[in-house]
């Protein structure tokens, strides 16, 4: 299992912990020290729809430029997320072929159960 995100992310940090009470191995991939590549942007799009992906609450999002901001579709919006990891809605837990994105407690402990 791998959870991406990045380390000063609140919701990151409770994955985490909850992750290493339940015993369950995983590695972190720190967006903002590791980055984020085409291939796993793009085997995550073919999973769930870019609106999942894209976290359009964060400061990230509202420091862009309104240009960036319209005319949002999947090709645009993979871009921008390229360019700004931080975009991503965090955290994403991927294991094998299953990706889950963000984070509850509960619907962790289900996921891993079937996935982990």
């Amino acid at each position: 299992m791998i959870l991406y995100g990045i380390k000063s992310c609140d919701t990151v940090r409770k994955a985490r912990k909850h992750l290493d009470a339940k015993g369950c191995t995983h590695t972190f991939h720190d967006f903002r020290e590791a980055g984020l590549d085409d291939d796993t942007l793009t085997r995550w799009l073919a999973q769930v729809p870019y609106t999942t992906l894209l976290n359009t609450r964060s400061t990230s999002w509202r420091a862009l430029d309104d240009a960036a901001k319209q005319d949002l579709d999947a090709d645009k919006a993979k871009q921008l997320m390229l360019d700004n990891p931080t975009l991503v809605k965090r955290p994403v837990l991927e294991a094998g072929d299953a990706l889950m994105v963000g984070f509850k407690a509960a619907d962790y402990d289900q996921w891993v159960a079937q996935h982990g």
